[in-house]
C-alpha cells in the first residue's frame, strides 16, 4: 500500500515580497536586476484588486513598456517581485520572464516554486535550457523533504516531480495536492477538495 501526504496547498501566489525598492527607478531590485521592457506579469498574474484574472494582459500595461500608472499602481503590484528580478537561485538572463516566457515565484507556503507559462508558449517549460534545471529543482524539493515545483498554463497545473509530470488541472483555493508514493517513489498526484483530507 502506498504512502499518501498531503503535498501542496494552492492559494493566490503574490511572489517574492521584499521591502527594498528603488521608487526612482520602474522595476528595479534591491539586488541590480530591472524589469526594463518585461511585463510578463503584468499578463500572468492575478491581479485581485483590478479584478484582472491570470492569463489575460492588465488593462494598465503597455506590453514591453510597463505600467500606465506606475507612480499609482496597485499594492499587490508594488509588492510583486519575480524570483529572476530578485536573483533566486542566481537565475540567468534566461530564465528573464520575457525571454523564456515563463514568471517564476514562490508558493505562498514557502516550500515550492511555480512557473508560471505564457499560454502563447505553454511548452515553454519543457524546452532547454529550462526543462533540465526544472527537473533540477524538483529533485532538490524531495531530497528537502516536502519542496514541489508546480508548472501552471492558465489555469491548468502540473505537478513535476524527478519520476515525471502529473497534469492536475485546475486547482482552487479550497483544494490541496495529494501525492502518493510507494516507498520512495512518487506514484499518482491528484487534487482533493481539503475537506476531503
Amino acid at each position: 500500500m502506498g504512502l499518501v501526504r498531503s503535498l501542496a496547498r494552492r492559494a493566490p501566489t503574490v511572489g517574492a515580497r521584499l521591502p527594498m525598492m528603488n521608487p526612482e527607478s520602474p522595476g528595479a531590485s534591491a539586488f541590480g536586476r530591472t524589469c526594463g521592457t518585461c511585463t510578463l506579469c503584468c499578463k500572468l498574474m492575478e491581479i485581485t484588486e483590478l479584478q484582472k484574472p491570470v492569463g489575460s494582459w492588465c488593462k494598465l500595461c503597455k506590453p514591453g513598456k510597463g505600467c500606465s500608472v506606475y507612480s499609482d499602481r496597485p499594492t499587490e503590484c508594488r509588492t510583486f517581485h519575480c524570483l529572476w528580478l530578485v536573483g533566486e537561485e542566481q537565475l540567468s538572463s534566461d530564465w528573464k520572464p520575457d525571454r523564456s516566457k515563463m514568471v517564476l515565484v514562490s508558493s505562498n507556503d514557502g516550500r515550492g516554486l511555480e512557473i508560471r507559462c505564457d499560454t502563447g508558449f505553454p511548452h515553454a517549460w519543457k524546452k532547454e535550457p529550462y526543462y533540465s534545471q526544472i527537473m533540477e529543482w524538483a529533485a532538490r524539493g524531495r531530497l528537502a523533504g516536502d519542496g514541489y515545483v508546480i508548472v501552471l498554463v492558465g489555469k491548468s497545473s502540473t505537478l513535476v516531480a524527478p519520476e515525471g509530470e502529473f497534469p492536475l488541472g485546475e486547482i482552487h483555493h479550497d483544494e490541496r495536492i495529494v501525492s502518493e508514493f510507494r516507498g520512495n517513489r512518487l506514484v499518482a498526484a491528484r487534487v482533493v477538495h481539503k475537506d476531503d483530507l
